[in-house]
């Protein structure tokens, strides 16, 4: 018998095992002679071993974070913190009121509305006799909240971690777990008056965000749907079909009919004729077009989605923002609950100090990050949950918020200015020693009136190393204190940045404060 730490490794004519349950098959059947597969098997398990920690108990981490997230520092924070604070002021001034559902759901709910993408789904072991999973997007847990609760009327917004079972990209923004930041509006309302408003918000938050130039993508699945029938597609080919079409923007139209013919069983004339339809793009030229189009025109569906489309693209003069969006034939969306007005955020040029920064490192991987937005109308999917089928239409956007963080955490390497990590607006300070107490008494007022003070954890900091730290942190104001302004009760208010100092009355000075960081 050889002894080797917990393993037990036994000689015999057959097979090669070993006892210990919890460690991954490694042996093989060998021998009772080749003495080189032994020590090959014996290698292997000192190998697992090692990772799985020592005799004495103790474990060694792999110090990572698990494939596909990421940690964000202090820095990455603040810029998160900006855009949230930029999205949700555009939520808020177009009415919306906000909600929050649970990160996971019963399976069922969420099991048949992704089309091809269901299999992205995070699956949970059994929890007490329910089986769950990971909420895939916040659009369906929105549907199941309407139905449960039966509202048929709300504008709202979401922001939270959603969860895919996806391949990570993370020079592309593409993770297991992110954020996403949706709008809804539900309710029985006249065509198009909703859809151009979420059409509206990505354009004023992608404008806002100074991202680069970018173009909004629109299309309808009635018209997809009318298309693939007149092009001859089987009705239960008309999902997979779409998908495959949704891949256009990432991979050329002979890969893309490759796979329509050779994976989906499509005909190659059908697939020509897709072909011929999915390169056309314009605006309120095109889908007037498309309506005298003799081969289109026969499908009632097409006919419904481009008289809408044109009433959405007059709605979208009135509110300035034809300039960035264009009708896109080719633009397909993979979901299944899509029922309407599809569309999609593209960034077609990157921000030029972050263009440049990439130019001078060649390098440098390029920030390519897809889509920065989507969404479009679902009309079915609350009428799938709801017990009596009553449908409530819904049309939202979700804006790609992760892939917004790339192009900003670049474009902020890329540019000299400093990013803050806190808010302080002062730091309060001593020039001379023994002055803990009095420093302490002082922050303690300028918390309770609402001022963002610091103060430095120790008994006699020298004052150099408190103004160094408000110049590292980006602090504007330092209240100084010692003995003479305790006496005359006054506190001497610092300028960090131009060196400017004045004696401020101690009963003026929550104030003063006030009016200079609202100057900054």
């Amino acid at each position: 018998m050889n002894k080797l730490g917990a393993f037990s490794v036994r000689l015999w004519s057959g097979p090669l095992v070993h006892r210990c349950g919890p460690f991954p098959r490694v042996l093989r059947a060998v021998s009772c002679n080749p003495n080189t597969q032994i020590d090959e098997e014996v290698a292997k398990l000192l190998q697992l071993k090692a990772q799985l920690g020592t005799d004495d108990g103790k474990h060694t981490f792999v110090l990572k974070t698990p494939k596909g997230t990421r940690d964000y520092n202090p820095k990455q924070m603040a810029i998160r913190e900006k855009v949230f604070s930029t999205i949700i002021g555009c939520f808020k001034r177009h009415g919306a009121e906000t909600i929050d559902t649970p990160v996971f759901e019963l399976k069922e709910t969420l099991t048949g509305k992704y089309g091809e993408d269901s299999k992205l789904i995070y699956d949970l072991k059994d929890q007490g006799g329910e089986l769950l999973s990971l909420r895939y997007d916040l659009t369906v847990p929105f549907a199941r909240y309407l139905a449960m609760n039966k509202i048929t009327n709300i504008k709202r917004y979401h922001i939270a971690k959603v969860y895919r079972r996806d391949n990570p990209a993370m020079t592309r923004g593409r993770y297991r777990e992110f954020y996403q930041c949706d709008f809804d509006i539900a309710g029985q309302y006249d065509p198009m008056i909703p859809d151009a408003e979420c059409l509206k918000i990505v354009h004023e938050i992608l404008s806002e965000l100074q991202l680069g130039d970018f173009l909004i993508k629109v299309n309808d699945r009635r018209i997809l749907d009318g298309l693939f029938a007149v092009c001859g597609v089987p009705d239960d080919k008309f999902r997979t079909v779409c998908s495959t079409v949704d891949k256009l923007d990432k991979v050329p139209w002979e890969e893309v009919k490759n796979e329509m013919v050779n994976e989906k069983g499509l005909a190659v004339e059908a697939a020509d004729q897709i072909g011929e339809y999915v390169s056309m793009h314009g605006g309120l030229d095109l889908a007037e077009k498309l309506l005298q189009d003799p081969k289109l025109s026969q499908s009632q569906s097409a006919r419904d989605g481009l008289t809408d489309m044109k009433q959405l693209f007059k709605y979208l003069e009135l509110f300035k923002v034809t300039d960035k969006v264009v009708f896109d034939l080719s633009l397909a969306r993979g979901l299944d609950y899509y029922t309407g007005v599809i569309y999609e955020a593209v960034l077609v040029q990157a921000d030029p100090v972050l263009q440049k920064q990439q130019e001078n490192n060649a390098s440098e991987e390029p920030t390519s990050v897809g889509s920065v937005a989507g969404g479009g109308r679902y009309d079915g999917l609350v009428g799938m949950f709801d017990p009596k089928g009553r449908k409530v239409p819904c049309v939202g956007v979700s804006i790609g918020i992760e892939r917004v963080f790339s192009i900003l955490e670049q474009k902020a390497e890329a540019s000299a200015e400093k990013v803050r990590t806190t808010e302080t607006q002062v730091l309060v300070a001593s020039a001379q020693k023994n002055l803990l107490e009095e420093r302490l008494k002082l922050t303690a007022e300028l918390w309770d009136a609402g001022i963002k003070a610091e103060v430095m954890y120790k008994k006699n900091p020298k004052l150099l190393s408190q103004l160094q730290h408000c110049e590292e942190a980006g602090i504007p104001l330092v209240a100084i204190i010692g003995e003479q302004e305790l006496k005359d009760g006054v506190v001497k208010l610092r300028n960090v940045a131009t060196r400017e100092e004045v004696d401020v009355s101690r009963s003026d000075l929550v104030e003063e404060i006030k009016k200079k960081t609202s100057e900054f």
